[in-house]
């Protein structure tokens, strides 16, 4: 989506706000969102994923403020310049809240060797929100100064998107570039699409048809769903499994999709719980519907074997930490590079 010089990434739909200025910025169209179920449409207003790209010709303020909810009252917006951290952080809150940039001076002096290999051009501004528990929903109120939306060329020419819970929208790192989702997507030298929902990743149809009708991605996964344990028997989990992977690899027979087994979280390993047998179940209904598809482009990646021990995982024992988000990143990206060369 573009507007005013800006490459929105990872929105799908900008929508006014009723009694405050500003407009709000929300990961899916709202034709599909008041589809979903009642926690996924809250949470496909928060802008996990989201960056405000632009090249600006010299110093370019953006204005943004939070819509406060019970999580979070302020959220941290960090800059980068292509794959180059800036120094820019800004705490946007209620009111309108300004975010000046301009192109760091060596990074306008850079040797064209330099860059060739880069998947981002450094000259790329890329305000990333902040998502999950980091932040409420966010509303654009505008932009001042001479920007245009970066090039093709400028951007990487893979996209990896990414369904799954809040584990994928990523509730616990301290940074958005943290998640294993955006771990993933740098190793890949691919743009990250993030469709995580937390506590509300139930496979729902309108979220299944919409993921098979974007053309906008070269490769998904599917995380299925530690969301479903406590939500659907597992006969009601495999309809709705067996329907998004169906969907979604039918449409895109040449793209590969790999669905996920749950990670590994305090059902496995809390002795008080007395539900492993429950998770490992959950986990064989998706191992049988990726046995028994008939798409030769479904795979599967055992959650176990992405995050194979506890360490790492913040006190909760369901969400990863900074450390468990790199090591997920690192080994995904490994499984996920055969594939997309093959």
């Amino acid at each position: 989506m573009h507007r005013d010089g800006i490459q929105f990434h990872n929105v799908g739909d900008v929508r006014s706000i009723e009694g405050r200025d500003g407009q709000l910025l929300q990961r899916v169209p709202e034709t599909v969102r008041t589809e979903l179920n009642d926690g996924a449409q809250s949470r496909m207003r928060h802008p996990a994923g989201v960056e405000l790209r632009f090249v600006p010709d010299g110093t370019a303020r953006v204005t943004l403020s939070i819509i406060p909810n019970e999580n979070a009252e302020e959220s941290t917006v960090r800059v980068f310049w292509g794959p180059v951290q800036g120094s820019t952080e800004v705490v946007v809150g209620p009111e309108p809240t300004a975010i000046e940039v301009s192109l760091p001076e060596k990074l306008a002096d850079l040797e064209p060797s330099a860059v060739e290999d880069l998947a981002f051009d450094p000259r790329v501004c890329r305000i990333q929100l902040s998502g999950e528990h980091r932040s409420g929903p966010i509303a654009y109120h505008g932009l001042e100064g001479d920007v245009r939306p970066p090039r093709d060329e400028e951007l990487p020419d893979r996209r990896y998107l990414a369904y799954g819970t809040s584990i994928t929208e990523g509730a616990s790192p301290l940074a958005e570039h943290l998640t294993y989702v955006s771990q993933t997507a740098r190793r890949l030298a691919a743009d990250p699409i993030n469709l995580g929902s937390c506590g509300t990743a139930y496979c729902d149809a309108e979220m299944t048809d919409h993921i098979a009708e974007r053309d906008d991605w070269d490769i998904a996964t599917l995380a299925i769903s530690v969301n479903m344990i406590g939500t659907f028997d597992p006969e009601a989990f495999r309809d709705r499994a067996e329907r998004m992977i169906d969907r979604v690899a039918s449409a895109h027979p040449e793209k590969p999709v790999v669905a996920i087994t749950i990670f590994p979280h305090s059902r496995d390993v809390c002795r008080s719980n007395g539900e492993t047998e429950r998770c490992e179940r959950f986990r064989e209904e998706l191992r049988e519907i990726v046995a028994e598809t008939p798409h030769g482009n479904v795979s599967l990646l055992e959650g176990p074997d992405l995050l194979p021990t506890i360490g790492g995982l913040t006190a909760d024992l369901v969400h990863p930490g900074d450390n468990a988000m790199i090591t997920m990143g690192e080994t995904l990206a490994a499984e996920l590079e055969p594939l997309l060369e093959d």
